[in-house]
């Protein structure tokens, strides 16, 4: 499984990008927008010109007759996408084109409030796939920094709170390391802080 790649951007389009690591090009499904373009290759070479070294997070997409990379700039873009793509019915290109309408955190808010309209501005998700990915996704979500919408979270709250701690003292430690992914990590360093 390929889940992360640094290299060189050499190509892109609206779609894809061109990622040269070690000589080997990449094609990587991503959002280009956030890319600054490439600019034109100067006749004669440059050999003092610098090149910025882009990263990836990546997911492998294995279909019967295709191997795709989707990449993201961020470890937080890639869990959102792994999550959408959780919602039966909804594909990588379909899930790719839900995180271009809106941002993570706005995207994140409509899931866990409900609201489909964010999700049905994408080509080819209707009010009832909007509604499945709302329904499914809902519970992913949790309220803990005052309408910041994390992943990931929910598992952490859920934990203190079956150790004894009310809702709101769980939250109040979740935000104070709302900065640690791992979810065990989160709970330990919330334990000391509640202790």
């Amino acid at each position: 499984m390929i889940s992360y790649l640094k290299g060189t951007i050499i190509q892109n389009d609206l779609k894809s990008v061109i990622l040269d690591v070690g000589g080997i090009g990449y094609k990587i499904y991503t959002n280009t927008a956030v890319l600054e373009p490439i600019p034109p290759k100067r006749s004669g070479g440059n050999k003092d010109k610098t090149v910025a070294t882009t990263e990836f997070w990546t997911h492998l997409a294995v279909r019967e007759n295709a191997l795709d990379l989707y990449g993201f700039t961020t470890r937080e873009e890639l869990n959102f996408f792994e999550l959408l793509i959780t919602v039966s019915g909804i594909g990588p290109k379909s899930a790719m084109a839900i995180m271009t309408v809106a941002s993570l955190r706005n995207l994140r808010k409509a899931i866990a409030t409900g609201d489909v309209t964010h999700l049905t501005k994408v080509s080819g998700v209707g009010k009832k796939s909007a509604e499945k990915i709302v329904l499914e996704l809902k519970d992913k979500f949790v309220d803990v920094s005052g309408g910041e919408f994390i992943s990931g979270d929910v598992d952490a709250l859920e934990a203190l709170k079956s150790l004894g701690y009310s809702e709101r003292e769980a939250r109040e430690a979740l935000k104070k390391v709302s900065d640690i992914s791992d979810t065990g990590e989160k709970v330990k360093k919330a334990l000391k802080l509640l202790s």
